[in-house]
């Protein structure tokens, strides 16, 4: 099937296709006589592959490893599930992140009076940071 089926039945834009391709996180496949990329099932299956672990927001690399591990019988499960542990640690750390920046803007909105008054929290503290907010040392960036 050419490159637009692949994109359809994978879910996989052909862009992002093509990329993977040229990064070698798929191998090249098969052309027709006149260049057009010619996707067989188990290309689709990889490429199904690579959109479910995007879709849970690993890393290129990591899928990769990935893949390597999922075409590997000989794996042992321990490396799979520390690619994933190391992941769900990741993701942690950007939730922690990211419920900072809700606290610390929840609490600049609080302060806020909403009304006609020109003095606003949230600019002046975008404008001076007092405090650490989100994980990071207030500085002027």
């Amino acid at each position: 099937m050419n490159i637009g089926k692949a994109s359809d039945a994978s879910g996989v834009s052909a862009k992002m296709i093509r990329y993977y391709e040229s990064i070698g996180l798929v191998p090249s496949v098969r052309r027709t006589e006149s260049g057009y990329r010619d996707y067989t099932d188990e290309d689709i299956h990889v490429l199904r592959f690579i959109r479910r672990a995007r879709d849970l927001g690993f890393a290129l690399g990591d899928i990769g490893d990935l893949l390597a591990l999922w075409h590997d019988q000989g794996r042992a499960s321990a490396d799979v599930k520390r690619i994933a542990l190391d992941h769900v640690a990741t993701l942690q750390r950007k939730i922690a992140e990211l419920q900072g920046m809700v606290d610390t803007l929840q609490t600049l909105a609080n302060r806020c009076h909403g009304d006609d008054r020109p003095d606003c929290p949230i600019l002046a503290d975008l404008d001076h940071p007092r405090s650490v907010q989100c994980g990071h040392p207030s500085s002027s960036e």
